[in-house]
């Protein structure tokens, strides 16, 4: 005998509650972990370590107001860890760049973090999986952003949080074939290229 779909639905709700509970229980875990930086500095290093990136563009990618980056980009500064420079032929134009101190702080706390995760990962008995997961999640909000940024260049800003590709994106499972969220036809990843 099946469900009421409003049992199934609760059901399915608490497992996203729990998930998200998780998520915000791991994010505070990580905060103590020893790596020499905070997560948001670590996050900070991270970017600014894939090329020089302009503040606003930090911000957006870190999902933080302007003042909040420029604090730990303070901080990053004071530290030694980065350094400000600006852009040939507009001054008004500042990116952060890494130090050596910086990249060294980054070789630590990727050590720090990657043992504390890994640990919790192989307790799970499910490493492989969880981390195909999370990669999966990564994919997902990427993807969100890139339609979020889409929508209001378009001049179709939807509020904070409700923006949706215009399709579902093709997503592989964990057996590493891509299934078309609303068809269900599968294709293998050399298809994707």
């Amino acid at each position: 005998m099946s469900e009421p779909s409003g049992v199934a639905a609760e059901v399915e709700e608490d497992a996203a509650v729990s998930a998200v509970l998780t998520v915000l229980r791991i994010s505070r875990v990580l905060e103590r972990v020893e790596s020499g930086v905070s997560p948001q500095q670590y996050r900070m290093l991270k970017l600014i370590g894939v090329g020089g990136e302009r503040s606003a563009r930090l911000a957006e990618r870190l999902a933080v107001a302007k003042p909040t980056l420029t604090s730990t980009a303070d901080s990053l500064v004071a530290a030694g860890l980065a350094y400000r420079e600006a852009e040939p032929g507009d001054r008004r134009v500042v990116r952060l760049r890494l130090t050596d101190a910086g990249r060294a702080a980054i070789e630590r706390a990727d050590e720090a973090y990657r043992a504390w995760f890994d640990d919790l990962l192989e307790y799970t008995g499910h490493r492989d999986e969880i981390l195909a997961d999370f990669e999966l999640l990564s994919e997902s909000l990427t993807e969100r952003r890139r339609a979020r940024l889409a929508a209001e260049q378009a001049g179709q800003a939807e509020p904070a949080g409700q923006a949706e590709p215009a399709g579902r994106p093709e997503k592989p499972d964990r057996t590493g074939s891509v299934r078309q969220a609303e068809t269900g036809a599968a294709t293998s990843p050399a298809g994707q290229l």
